[in-house]
């Protein structure tokens, strides 16, 4: 059947000053992320159908339904019904907040400056039929997104961004691989809590989010609890992934700026529906990310310095087994070399952030074009490498001429660290060594070796 959809309007009522055990176990996850609407804002997941109460320095505050229980019909016969069991539920974030609790869950207050930041992509098990492609989601090597998530947290950092592909598991696991057995699949709320909210944990409660949408939650794939759990959007019935016919709004959501400091800031633009070939300008899709591209020119204008993070990356190279340098995403390419030909970007975009590629890359370009930061290693499978001598001969894209590139295949994640007027960057494993490090000044970007036990 289908899902009843309800705009977060309707409050939950939980008595000022109470909160019982039962109502503390029901909450799942809960986490401060920002908000395309209403800027910062408290989520949380619960098994009751009633939402839990936020407790702040004001008092206690419920959370409004986002989202109800609800069963959506598969998109096609290859996959099953989505089941979403628990209610989303959501409040803006109260001024002069100082400490916050939803549950039994103490949750991190946004700094009014942002400047350590941790930058992870492509994070969920894979587990897809159509490639033969079966991770093990129950060795913590094979799959080290947990372990990321744990390292990251003991860094406290002051943001979390993440570039998309939250949702991986979409095939069942084969009855003779032992390394997946009995983990959920489809679209429904069972994965996102595996894939998501069970390896986060730890570092949803040491700070606040900002995720950007990959290609992975695309409406025909995991759109359903995209917009349920996570979208910076408000919940609604054009905004929901259910029906396919709203597919053309669902699939083109607004950018929009979070601010890290008085000149600098993040620009999200979605990016899940980006084919990986170029547009002809007069294609329905071509036309949408043009005008959303229009937005994306007027939020730069904003402030003097913009980093600009979607899940597609147009600067960075694509991988291959053999090594062999592929270019960015041309469709990406083609709608952005239509705004701005000479650099991509609009005036003031320094640096660009990305995933979708299962490795991380640095690159700096002595062609006017902003740096990029690829992190796209948080623990989905690896599909290859890039040899640096394949990525000297090869022009990512038209236009871009490379003078510096970094590179590093296996699982991982990033930090960025505001140092006076620079940005510091490190890569690192898993479990915390440092792998790469770079300085960021502007659009130019260039990195030393490091010791890996530093």
């Amino acid at each position: 059947m289908a899902l009843s959809l309800v705009v977060g309007a309707a409050g939950c009522a939980v008595p000022s000053g109470e909160a019982s055990a039962p109502a503390d176990a029901s909450v799942q996850a809960a986490w401060v992320q920002y908000s395309s609407a209403h800027g910062w804002e408290v989520r949380a997941v619960t098994t009751s159908r009633t939402c839990p109460a936020l407790r702040w320095d004001g008092g206690d505050l419920p959370l409004a339904e986002r989202a109800s229980p609800g069963t959506v019909a598969p998109r096609d016969n290859a996959s099953k019904p989505a089941v979403f069991e628990a209610t989303s539920c959501e409040i803006p974030l109260p001024a002069n907040a100082t400490r916050l609790r939803v549950a039994r869950f103490d949750l991190p207050v946004p700094h009014a400056e942002l400047h350590h930041l941790v930058l992870m992509g492509d994070s969920g098990c894979r587990m897809k039929a159509a490639e033969d492609a079966f991770q093990d989601c129950a060795d913590p090597r094979a799959w080290p997104f947990a372990t990321v998530n744990a390292t990251a947290a003991s860094m406290h950092p002051d943001l979390v961004v993440h570039v998309g592909d939250l949702h991986y598991r979409e095939s069942p696991c084969p009855a003779d691989r032992a390394g997946c057995a009995g983990s959920p699949w489809g679209y429904g709320e069972d994965v996102w809590m595996a894939d998501f909210f069970a390896p986060t944990a730890s570092l949803r409660v040491s700070a606040p989010w900002v995720v950007a949408r990959g290609n992975h939650e695309a409406c025909n794939r995991a759109g359903l609890g995209w917009f349920r759990f996570l979208a910076a959007t408000d919940y609604s019935p054009q905004l929901s992934c259910v029906s396919p016919a709203d597919d053309a709004e669902a699939d083109f959501t607004h950018p929009y700026a979070v601010p890290l400091d008085a000149q600098t800031q993040l620009i999200i633009f979605d990016s899940a529906a980006m084919s990986g070939k170029a547009y002809r300008s007069d294609a329905p899709a071509f036309q949408r990310y043009s005008k959303l591209m229009d937005e994306v020119d007027a939020l730069a204008r904003a402030k003097p310095h913009s980093i600009f993070v979607n899940h597609h990356p147009a600067l960075a190279f694509g991988v291959s087994p053999d090594g062999t340098a592929k270019p960015g995403t041309a469709g990406l390419i083609s709608v952005l070399a239509a705004h701005n030909p000479a650099r991509l970007y609009p005036a003031g975009v320094d640096l660009v952030v990305n995933g979708h590629v299962h490795q991380f890359e640095a690159l700096a370009f002595s062609s006017g074009h902003p740096a990029e930061i690829l992190t796209g290693n948080g623990g989905s499978a690896m599909e290859g490498h890039v040899d640096p001598a394949s990525a000297a001969r090869t022009v990512v894209a038209p236009g871009a001429v490379l003078s510096h590139f970094e590179t590093q295949p296996g699982f991982g994640f990033a930090t960025l660290d505001r140092v006076h007027d620079a940005w510091e960057l490190t890569e690192w494993s898993p479990v915390g060594e440092r792998l790469r490090r770079c300085v960021i000044q502007g659009e130019h970007l260039a990195c030393d070796p490091v010791d890996r036990h530093s």
